[in-house]
């Protein structure tokens, strides 16, 4: 009598990888030509791969097999899924996919990288806040003049305190608010497209916005404005501030897949990663345009810090609870 076999992640692997490859040979040349280039018999091949790696992903997460491997079949499965979807839906259904499902789900895969940089934008703020109360010469080297427009450590209260409550008409913070935004959204779009670098380009860009918003912290703070600059901040910032780190995950993301591509190649790894990263980076800009919306309008209609703190909340509120609901059902790799 034969002795039972034991289930094991390099038997698990073995009786189904070449199902995996052939499903990913397919992709690959859809993606680079066209599905007219498939026969006939590959075309009906592509939905029984397809349904294969789907119920080999539901088998690696019932058992806690490796993430690397899960996050594999998660994108080999997400990919097959738009090929044989998506290009038979209208372009309506497609927007409201990616809103219902395809963006926050990418999100949600981009958790240990969105933490990283969340971690490392505010540890940034703290270590820029510390160093110019410390050392005052260094907000020159950190905040860009035209960016500070007078608002440094040489700066008095009254004029910092109009800069936070002042009548719009004035112009000064008005500039100063575009300017950031400016900045933000180049910080944003760098962060992603150099992830490719293992990630370090995309940590250095953090750091330095991290560290500019400390400096400009240790500016207020000694005035008591503090608290105000908090509020004038966070009714754009909730939403801002957040893209920013999610650029920075979408980045870390492509770059861990280039410095740990697993059983793939490093263009593969890349290649796949960078698919999932674009979803994220398409909401980025979206929510960079809400931002400079709140930015443009509502900063400038309210004055009460009570008022921007409500507001502020309300986005940051409805951001983290879209990102953790959304898409929670149907469609490939569910979250």
């Amino acid at each position: 009598m034969n002795a039972p076999a034991f289930f094991t992640a390099a038997n698990f692997r073995a009786e189904r990888e070449g199902d995996w490859a052939r499903l990913e040979a397919l992709l690959d040349r859809v993606e680079r030509k066209s599905p007219r280039r498939l026969s006939e018999d590959e075309l009906i091949e592509l939905p029984r791969l397809y349904r294969a790696t789907l119920s080999a992903l539901s088998i690696a997460r019932d058992t806690s097999l490796d993430a690397g491997l899960i996050l594999y079949l998660e994108s080999l499965s997400t990919r097959a899924y738009f090929l044989l979807y998506s290009g038979r839906q209208p372009w309506r259904r497609q927007v409201v996919d990616f809103f219902r499902s395809g963006w926050p789900r990418s999100v949600r895969a981009l958790l240990p990288e969105t933490l990283l940089a969340a971690a490392l934008f505010f540890a940034s703020a703290i270590g820029g806040y510390a160093l110019v109360v410390s050392e005052p010469q260094w907000f020159g080297a950190i905040v860009p003049d035209a960016l500070a427009g007078g608002r440094d450590m040489q700066a008095s209260a009254a004029f910092l305190r109009d800069s936070l409550y002042g009548a719009p008409s004035r112009g000064g913070l008005e500039i100063f608010a575009t300017q950031l935004f400016t900045n933000n959204a180049q910080v944003s779009i760098l962060a992603f497209a150099l992830g490719f670098a293992f990630g370090v380009p995309t940590m250095l860009l953090l750091a330095m916005n991290g560290a500019m918003l400390g400096a400009f912290y240790a500016v207020y703070v000694p005035h008591g404005l503090g608290w105000g600059l908090t509020g004038w901040l966070s009714i754009h910032g909730t939403t801002e501030i957040f893209a920013i780190i999610l650029s920075g995950a979408a980045g870390f993301h492509i770059g861990r897949a280039v410095a740990f591509p697993g059983v793939r190649s490093r263009m593969a790894a890349a290649a796949q990663a960078g698919r999932r990263a674009a979803l994220v980076m398409i909401g980025v800009v979206l929510m960079l345009l809400v931002a400079g919306l709140l930015e443009g309008f509502a900063r400038q209609l309210v004055m009460q810090d009570a008022g921007r703190f409500a507001i502020a909340g309300t986005m940051l509120l409805l951001w983290i609870a879209y990102f953790a609901l959304a898409g929670r059902t149907g469609g490939p790799g569910r979250g």
